[in-house]
This record gives C-alpha cells, structure tokens and sequence, in this order.
C-alpha cells in the first residue's frame, strides 16, 4: 500500500569506482541492475565525492555539509553532538528511520566498534557498527542491534547486509520509511590488505578481467586485486536487484527513492601509497544514480554532481525543506529541466583531500583538473599561512585518464589563472581562509601549445 510520501532506501557502497559500471563502459556486466537504474531513472553522469576518503565524504553525505567545514579532514573525524543528519531530517518529517551496515562517524574507543545511542543522529532503528574493516570478514560478518547485543549475519558479508534490509523491508509501517544501507564492499580488508570476493568469483575475473587504461599504464596493484574487487562489486549490485525485488513483492517499489551511489573510488595505489587520497578521477569520479518518485526517466544528467548535493536533494524530492546551512544544492531541478537552474549551475565540482601528510584542494571542471597541494599538513591546523602548491593539471578531453601532469608546461598558463580563480572562489564560498598559492615554475618540456579562453571556461 502506497503511502503519501515517497519512501528514500540509499544503497551505499565503499570505495568504488566510477568504471565499474556499465553505463561508464566496463565491458564486463558486473552492474546490469546499476545500469537498469541509470537508465529508466536518473543517471548522474559526472558525478563526483567532496572528500575520497571514508569518514569526511560520509559525514558530508548526511549533512550536505563540506568536510572542512565540519573539522573533518581524515578518518579521525566523528559528527559533533549538534550536527544534524539526514535521520533528523526524515525523522522531523514523520519518517521512521533505520540504519544498517557501517556507520563510522561516531567517537568510540578502537576497541569497541559499537556505536552508543548518542552518537546514531537520528535513526530510530539500528543495526550498525562503527568500523566493519578489521573486526568482520567476508564470511564472518555481524552488527550490533538498536541494544548493542553483536547480531551475526550468515552468509557473504554484502549478502548479510542486504538480508537485514529485505528483513526491514518485510515489516508492516504505518509511515513512510528513510533506510540506509551501508556496505563495506568493495573496500580492501584491512586485516590483510586484500579485496575477498564470493567463492569463485575472484577466479572467474581472473581469466576474463578488464584492467582500466589509468591502471593498465601505472600499474601498482590492480593486477593482484582487479579480480576480487569485481567480484565485491558483481555481488553488490545482485544485492541491489535483491532489494529492488522485495520492494516489488511488497507494494512499495513506485513509491520509493532509490539512490545508488559510494563514498570514493579507489586508484589501487597508483598515485601514492595507499587507495584513495588523491584529487585523479579515480578517487574521486563515483557512480550515482536514482530511481522513483521524480527520478524515473530523468535521463541523464550532463552537469557536475557532487556527494555533498545528495542531501538536499533527497529533502527536496520527499518536500521537506531543505536548511539553510546545507553547503550542497539541490539537482531536482536539473531532472525537471528548468534553464534557470540548468545556467545558474556551478560548472566545477570542489574536493578536498588529506593523504595525512599532504593536503590538498581539487577544482574539476569537464575539461579541467586543477589541484594544489600544502605537504606536512594533517589538515586539522589551520594556524598560520593557509600556503599551498600548484600540484596537478590535467586536461581531461585530451588526457582522459590523467597521465600527463601540465602544471609546470607553458603553454598553460591561461588555464591555470582561471582555475586557480574558480579554486580560490569555491574555497571561499565553503568558507575557508584564501589561499596563497605559489605558481609551478614553468617548464617548456615540449611545444608550445595553445588554449583557447573558451577552452580555459569549459
């Protein structure tokens, strides 16, 4: 039975890049429900996290907030005991509200990966746990319930998680329902640095395994890990079809928002020693799409998306206001075409990024990557000179998969001023101090080449 407000279930994964996914040519069919999605509902296309590292992008992603402005600058951060959520929202709005898989926002202690009552922002019923990295496995998953009593889920740590959602599903509810599942697929197990499929799956992509050209070129450990990494993600999106099924066998498919998307992607140490702290397309460029009430058909939306707009879209696709001290920006109306909106909107997405001994800001445009960097910075003292370094520029038209640093060349030049322009205003519209940025020396590796001002604007 169909209630009168639209029901939102996020379906989140970890660390997954944009090209997994067919819509994003992986010739592979590992998403064909992802793709499902993007195509009959609302596919953003450039879509894009504000921070590619696990806690920042997650507190921004409930908030609608930027990292930086919550102090969250690496995955030390935890939400503030007055900082709202997306839980609050809904639940103001007479939603029940429910949390499963990994939450990882909360002050705890290492050693205990439960998250205490306080500290779950909103969300009526739980089962969650702080940090599933280190104390669960693929075959060995368990959350903790609304009493903090361990709960363990039999079978693939994805397939335990989607269960408990369809279980959630299966319930009688008087009102409209705001879900979130948060997986931990295909994140690494920390406890050994690897990527653990389903049996047999790791395998099956072994002997049939698409390597992306970034990784092709630069290596590090996509070789060892690809296949595995599939494998998580083939079973995520069979979880995905799993819960689109019980939605459908229940009455409440119509009438529900589903959002698909993850915190960052993951550039298996090719850019520096670990997966994702980088400003490259393959930390930050995330697949994002959505079905439902004011989704379905929305075709495919060309402008720059970001993690931290998710929010306030949701509150405005359900018809609750949207607060006045979200950073993000509602895209409903890019789905409704409205040219005012479609003009007006920002042709660059701002990232922020903290590898614990260098920090850095990303402006990224279409054509553009443009980066700077400040080396020995955690990001969590901001005393002193705001100074920071040209670090990268790609042009990502003709260099698509990032291999060709321009920062020091010439024939840039233009480039670099507006979107050095662009960086500083995004970084101010968030409300950071502005930058002193100290210009690459310049380089004429090769020859002159020339940018037009339209190229420089794109």
């Amino acid at each position: 039975m169909k209630t009168k407000k639209p029901n939102v279930l996020i379906f989140f994964t970890d660390q997954q890049r944009f090209d997994t996914t067919g819509v994003h040519g992986n010739p592979m069919r590992l998403t064909p429900n992802f793709d499902r999605m993007a195509v009959n509902g609302t596919h953003c296309f450039n879509s894009f996290t504000c921070q590619p590292v696990c806690v920042p992008a997650r507190m921004s992603l409930q908030t609608g907030k930027y990292a930086s402005t919550l102090e969250a600058y690496n995955n030390n951060g935890a939400l503030e005991e007055d900082e709202k959520t997306l839980g609050h929202y809904f639940q103001e709005a007479g939603y029940t509200t429910a949390y499963i898989g990994k939450w990882h926002m909360a002050r705890t202690k290492l050693e205990d990966k439960r998250v205490p009552k306080e500290f779950r922002k909103g969300y009526d019923s739980w089962l969650g746990m702080n940090s599933v990295e280190t104390d669960s496995d693929a075959y060995s998953a368990w959350l903790c319930d609304n009493d903090g009593n361990r709960v363990e889920l039999p079978g693939y740590r994805s397939d335990g998680y989607a269960d408990a959602v369809i279980r959630y599903l299966a319930e009688k509810k008087d009102k409209p329902f705001f879900l979130m599942s948060s997986c931990l697929e295909p994140h690494f197990q920390n406890t050994r640095d690897d990527y653990p499929a389903p049996e047999g799956s790791e395998e099956k992509y072994a002997s049939e395994c698409w390597t992306p050209p970034d990784l092709q070129a630069l290596g590090g450990t996509s070789a060892r890990h690809l296949p595995g990494y599939y494998g998580m993600v083939k079973r995520l999106d069979e979880c995905l079809g799993r819960i689109r099924d019980a939605l459908r066998s229940t009455g409440q498919l119509e009438n529900t928002i589903i959002l698909f998307t993850t915190d960052h992607g993951c550039h298996f140490k090719t850019r520096n020693s670990e997966y994702k702290r980088s400003p490259h397309d393959s930390s930050i460029r995330i697949p994002m799409a959505l079905c439902g009430p004011g989704f379905d058909g929305g075709g495919r939306i060309q402008e720059m998306i970001s993690l931290v707009d998710v929010a306030p879209t949701l509150l405005d696709a359900c018809g609750i206001r949207i607060p006045e001290s979200m950073q993000g920006r509602s895209f409903m109306p890019l789905i409704c075409r409205d040219s005012k909106v479609k003009e007006e909107w920002p042709g660059e997405i701002l990232a922020e990024y903290c590898d614990g001994l260098t920090l850095g800001r990303v402006v990224r445009t279409h054509r553009w990557t443009y980066a700077i960097e400040r080396k020995g910075d955690s990001g969590e003292n901001l005393k002193g000179d705001w100074v920071f370094h040209e670090a990268f520029l790609y042009d990502n038209k003709a260099d698509p998969w990032q291999q060709s640093n321009e920062i020091s060349h010439e024939g840039y030049i233009e480039v670099k001023n507006v979107m050095r322009k662009r960086l500083k205003n995004r970084m101010a519209q968030v409300g950071e101090p502005e930058p002193v940025i100290i210009e690459a020396e310049l380089k004429r590796s090769r020859g002159q080449r020339s940018i037009s001002e339209a190229d420089t604007l794109r």
